[in-house]
């Protein structure tokens, strides 16, 4: 319905018609067009000013019942004497101007056309745009008001009909011929996967398929085949893209084969597809957000790409090379449809050139794949011999060849390793006697003995170990692997073999060797050095007078207080400046040792008297109190000092170093800051731990040792995900006594690897029995390590024999570390780690952020799970928060998971969950139950499992 009201006084509100004339081929009407938005069902317009100048109002109503009340009007004006039929066509989906985030991917656009003259304007069939016919009379001025179907009205066009017929059929002839290449091309690719099973093909004929995919959505071929509607072409649009924007990245990943350059970029390969493929899915309910996504994934894929491609270019990788021409046109296709979304290209042509483009980049990349799988002659096809078999393999392993031609007494080298230990070129070629100046002195009769041994007995083969010193005067290890070659008469002509440079490998042995008998802080001796020195010393003592050892044991009075307060890094530096102290104490003949975190040990050779012996321990106490500044503050420490002297009745080391320890633990009593010698008396002290020692080894008899559980639960949703086994001891007269007494008695009598078996063995039958009744469902249990399990070449039998008893998947059985055990023995550690991990169950670092770990060992080691330790979380700080997220951060970035002990309240719990903390473990979410309390706990989070 119109209602028309004359207003002759309200020019400024009419719009401005668009003159046509016959002339006229195809006006552009986009920015000619008033839009006017939620007016209603009912909308109201002023018309353009007819000939008689008088402006009309009039009102229109909708006539589509899903309306959105959104509305565009134009006026049209014939000033000919002719009348004159157009076309008002609206494309559904136009790329020019569709938007990068959000991205308009097409739709119906009018639902009808009102003119203020005359009937309502016919719809013509078109399933690619809305295309009404309209008349204009001579001389007449007509507004139009479109009810619109989207509220977006990207283009507008007017169009002479045979014009636009013309048009639409060169378009046809151009998109067909596209069309027609691009299904070519993917049928090709596709059918050369077949013939030439190399991964690039269906990589690259997937990329060639989604361009064919998005090819006849643009061109509207689809819809003739499936004739879906202008709303869901919206969905196969998006889908297109996506696919585009998904196989760009596997032809990427697959062509310049970059799973063998580092495993991380499977990974992130494998998530970023994985990510497009959860897009496809977005696509189903909000195909504009799938399509945007899409279309960033693409630009970055490319810009990443050109990286990568430079990258490996530089290094002389081939595939990246040839791959330069492709990638650049794909950058450029690349800017242009940048261009175009944006609308800084508004041409009617862009669209199908770019669409074009694409088939172009298919077939340069088509010929590209093609170079690389024909490539190449008779290496290619392997016809060659076995001697040219074995000299590639030679050359590719970097070897060198040692050639020794016995007649002659000619040595060669190829390459020559004069070169590669900085002599001059040819040094070492000539006389194997030329070898012996560079040959390390210790190896010289070895090497000489070894050559003529084999002239000698005309057999064997030489394999040997050996130093030759490089022009800067440092040496390098080769090891020599050769055979002889017999003449006809039985002699040997010559001795060939390889030469390999294994310098590297014996430094990490003796940075090995260095790290299991010294502390990796300071760089002392460790306990184990320390003790086979004094035996070593001892014996000597028995036979001569003039050597009698004095062990000093040392022990920094409330260190654990410099810690908490300071801080990790505060507490290494104080030790270290301590171990420089005592250092410059020493003289010749004694040495000095760390036992343990803030306990050292010194053997004194140097002085027998007794009182200069107290002279030196003197010094050694006023050395630790001389104050030590940090962060502009004096800190003041002080030491208890055990000391004892060596007498015949001492018959080992270990006996010396415990008489020391325990007078060192009777300052401590006599409230420490001295220096207490060792007395016999002492010795009753610890009758209690000797007792305690025994009693241990017969509950471990008697059953008297037990676990309990605490539970492991997730922020999530506070299900218990596991539980961390504790060992508690119930004794029949001193009743249940606590780990911290019990442990340290246990690791001193060698009783450790009992318990920790017995814990192993005891948690993953419980784990196994509470399994078998609520079903397989995700759970754990955490097991803790001592020390001497994990030095123990029995472990990796212990674990697997644990986990083959109690019939339990690998998976669910875990092992708990702390810091600082693993960090005792870093390279024994992750040798040990790897060897877990490849079982199957599952590793926990355990009070992290409280050891002397370096971030650096951490990324070695194969963990899956940190626990963070509760002195971060009870932390009152401000920084607490800072320091917390970045653990969590890190611990994410690395891979692994988190668990925060110690919580104490709701509102921790909450701040941990927000920080992406996915597991705690403390009182306030569960006590430490026996095994049945667990079960029950269990049964009540799985009431549907049947039993």
């Amino acid at each position: 319905m119109i209602l028309l009201c004359v207003l002759p006084l309200m020019p400024a509100q009419a719009i401005e018609p668009i003159t046509i004339s016959k002339s006229d081929v195809a006006l552009d009407l986009s920015r000619a067009v008033e839009l006017y938005r939620d007016q209603g069902e009912n909308f109201q317009v002023s018309t353009a000013p007819g000939l008689d100048g008088i402006v009309r109002r009039i009102e229109v109503s909708a006539l589509d019942e899903r309306s959105t009340g959104d509305w565009a009007v134009f006026a049209l004006a014939n000033t000919t004497d002719e009348q004159l039929d157009r076309l008002i066509v609206a494309p559904h989906f136009r790329l020019v101007g569709s938007g990068l985030a959000w991205p308009d991917l097409g739709s119906n656009r009018m639902a009808a056309i009102t003119p203020s003259e005359g009937f309502a304007l016919d719809r013509q069939p078109s399933r690619d745009a809305d295309v009404f016919l309209v008349t204009l009379n001579p001389g007449s001025i007509i507004t139009f008001i479109a009810e619109l179907s989207s509220p977006d009205l990207p283009q507008v066009y007017l169009w002479e009909p045979e014009a636009y017929k013309d048009t639409i059929n060169s378009y046809t002839l151009f998109r067909g011929i596209v069309i027609g290449i691009a299904g070519l091309l993917a049928l090709f690719l596709t059918i050369l996967f077949v013939v030439k099973g190399t991964s690039m093909f269906p990589a690259t004929a997937a990329f060639s398929w989604a361009v064919l995919a998005y090819i006849c959505i643009d061109f509207g071929f689809l819809n003739q085949m499936l004739s879906i509607s202008a709303q869901d072409a919206r969905l196969w649009r998006a889908a297109t893209e996506v696919a585009l924007a998904a196989t760009l990245v596997v032809f990427l990943f697959t062509y310049l084969n970059l799973n063998r350059w580092h495993l991380h970029f499977s990974y992130g390969t494998a998530a970023w597809v994985l990510a497009l493929g959860l897009l496809a899915g977005v696509a189903y309910f909000d195909p504009a957000v799938a399509a945007g996504i899409a279309r960033f994934s693409f630009a970055l894929t490319a810009i990443v790409g050109l990286g990568i491609i430079i990258y490996l270019s530089f290094q002389g990788y081939d595939r990246a090379i040839m791959l330069v021409p492709s990638w650049l046109m794909i950058l450029v296709w690349l800017a242009g449809g940048w261009m175009a979304v944006t609308g800084s290209l508004a041409n009617d042509i862009v669209q199908p050139a770019l669409s074009g483009g694409l088939v172009l980049i298919i077939l340069l990349i088509g010929f590209t794949v093609m170079q690389h799988a024909f490539a190449g002659g008779a290496l290619h096809q392997g016809l060659f011999s076995d001697m040219e078999r074995q000299s590639l393999a030679v050359t590719g392993s970097g070897d060198i060849v040692w050639d020794w031609d016995v007649m002659r007494d000619r040595v060669i080298t190829k390459p020559d390793v004069s070169r590669q230990i900085g002599l001059e070129a040819g040094a070492l070629h000539g006389p194997a006697r030329n070898w012996l100046p560079a040959l390390h002195a210790d190896d010289r009769d070895t090497f000489r003995t070894t050559l003529d041994a084999i002239l000698e007995h005309r057999r064997g083969r030489i394999s040997q170990s050996f130093r030759l010193r490089g022009a800067d005067g440092h040496y390098h290890w080769f090891i020599l692997r050769a055979r002889p070659v017999i003449g006809s008469d039985g002699e040997i002509i010559r001795c060939v073999g390889t030469l390999v440079d294994v310098t590297e490998q014996k430094k990490s042995e003796e940075r090995l060797l260095h790290d299991a008998v010294h502390d990796n802080l300071t760089g002392l001796p460790s306990r184990e050095l320390f003790l086979n020195r004094l035996e070593a010393v001892i014996s000597i003592a028995k036979t001569e007078e003039n050597v009698r050892p004095t062990v000093l044991v040392i022990d920094i009075d409330r260190f654990k207080v410099v810690n908490e307060g300071l801080g990790i890094s505060a507490g290494d530096t104080i030790l270290l400046t301590i171990s420089r102290r005592l250092h410059r104490l020493l003289k010749p003949g004694d040495s000095l040792s760390r036992f343990a975190g803030d306990q050292f040990a010194m053997l004194l050779l140097s002085e027998q008297n007794s009182q200069r012996i107290a002279d030196v321990a003197e010094a050694v106490k006023q050395a630790i109190n001389l104050p030590i500044t940090f962060a502009k503050r004096e800190i003041v420490l002080a030491s208890s000092i055990g000391l004892v002297s060596w007498n015949s009745s001492q018959a080992s080391a270990e006996d010396m170093v415990k008489d020391a320890e325990l007078a060192m633990h009777q300052a401590k009593r006599f409230g420490g800051d001295r220096i207490e010698p060792f007395r016999p008396a002492f010795r009753s002290v610890g009758t209690d731990r000797l007792q305690l020692e025994s009693d241990l080894r017969r509950a471990i008899e008697r059953q008297e040792l037990r676990l309990v559980y605490q539970p492991i639960v997730r922020l999530e949703d506070r299900s218990v995900a596991g539980f961390e086994a504790l060992l508690r001891w119930e004794h029949p007269r001193r009743g249940t006594i606590a780990p911290a007494d019990f442990i340290p008695v246990a690791e001193s009598c060698g009783l450790i690897v009992q318990l920790g078996l017995f814990g192993m063995q005891q948690a993953a039958d419980d784990l196994a029995s509470w399994l078998k009744q609520i079903g397989d469902v995700p759970l754990s249990v955490s097991v803790n390590l001592s020390s001497r399990q994990l030095i123990r070449r029995d472990l990796i039998s212990d674990v697997r024999s644990v986990v083959a008893r109690a019939n339990l998947n690998p998976r669910c059985f875990r092992l708990e570390l702390t810091e600082s055990l693993v960090m005792d023995n870093p390279e024994q550690s992750a040798h040990v780690l790897t060897r877990l991990k490849q079982l199957g169950v599952g590793l926990s670092l355990d009070d992290f952020g409280t050891g002397y770990s370096s971030l650096s060992y951490l990324t070695r080691f194969p963990f899956d799970t940190i626990k963070i330790d509760r002195s971060f979380v009870d932390d009152t700080s401000p920084k607490r928060t800072v320091l917390l997220r970045s653990m969590v951060n890190m611990a994410h970035d690395l891979g692994l998971s988190v668990v925060a002990e110690g919580v104490a309240d709701e509102n921790d719990a909450l701040e941990l969950r927000q920080m992406g903390c996915e597991y705690v473990q403390s009182f306030l979410f569960g006590p430490p139950l026996s095994s049945e309390a667990a079960m029950k706990l269990l049964k009540e989070q799985y009431p549907l499992v049947q039993v």
